[in-house]
């Protein structure tokens, strides 16, 4: 007798949930507070600094002068004097300025010619010029934010209230489920006596 009597409770036991029913309905939501921690976290903050420096820079220079050799001086000498020979007054110093510059070219291919001077030549340097630069300079600023974890929800379900913890703020109302089913206990089967 006992072992039926123990084998009907435990089956009433079970009988329970099989009758359970779940369903889906919504509650107002009294106050939310959210649930924060203090987390470090690394930012870059980056400004232009202007810089000055040194730049090299190759140049290359080119002698353009006329060569000038030995023919050439006696050239503009001799025709010098050839034309302050020629003219008075004003015409005088015309013709001695004249008489120089034919004399120095008439000297200048003729010093060309017996290879007395150097063809213009061409050099290259290196110049450091003073120059100014902006330069971003950056580093990495570490700091302390609140961060929010989760929310703490209050709300009221039937004459109930309740507050739990959700992963995000869930606005005016909440979504609860309902599970309905049987709180008693099925009475044990009637035992019959012999």
């Amino acid at each position: 007798m006992k072992s039926l009597f123990v084998a009907a409770t435990v089956a009433a036991s079970f009988v329970g949930p099989v009758f359970a029913d779940t369903f889906y309905d919504s509650a107002p939501v009294l106050a939310v507070r959210p649930v924060t921690e203090r987390t470090p976290v690394n930012r870059e903050e980056c400004w232009s600094e202007h810089r000055r420096g040194y730049e090299e820079r190759t140049v290359t220079r080119q002698d353009n002068g006329a060569p000038i050799g030995p023919a050439t001086v006696l050239g503009a000498i001799a025709g010098g004097v050839l034309g302050h020979q020629v003219g008075g007054g004003h015409g005088k110093d015309a013709a001695t300025v004249g008489g120089a510059v034919v004399g120095g070219i008439v000297g200048n291919q003729i010093d060309r010619d017996q290879g007395n001077v150097v063809p213009p030549s061409q050099s290259v340097e290196v110049e450091r010029r003073p120059v100014t630069r902006e330069v971003e300079r950056c580093r990495t600023v570490q700091e302390v934010r609140e961060v929010a974890v989760g929310y703490d929800v209050h709300y009221r379900y039937g004459s109930r209230e309740f507050t739990t913890r959700l992963p995000y703020d869930p606005g005016r109302r909440v979504k609860v489920a309902v599970d309905v089913h049987i709180a008693e206990q099925a009475p044990p089967p009637p035992v019959y006596r012999r």
